[in-house]
């Protein structure tokens, strides 16, 4: 297998067949297990914030 410009030589049709499956399930751990966890935590930790903020300086809108 040769090299060129960082990809491989895709005549092989059982190293393309192996390269296409290993992406597909890379492809399906990612989308379902790591982005739905990275996305909870984003919201979460945004809610969070937000949360600690209005803690330390009290609810948003007209001072009193």
């Amino acid at each position: 297998m040769t090299m060129v410009s960082g990809r491989s030589d895709l005549s092989d049709p059982t190293v393309s067949a192996v390269s296409r499956r290993e992406e597909f399930f890379a492809f399906l751990v990612l989308a379902i297990f790591i982005w739905p966890i990275v996305a909870v935590g984003v919201v979460g930790g945004y809610g969070f914030l937000v949360w600690m903020l209005q803690v330390v300086f009290g609810p948003p809108g007209p001072p009193h």
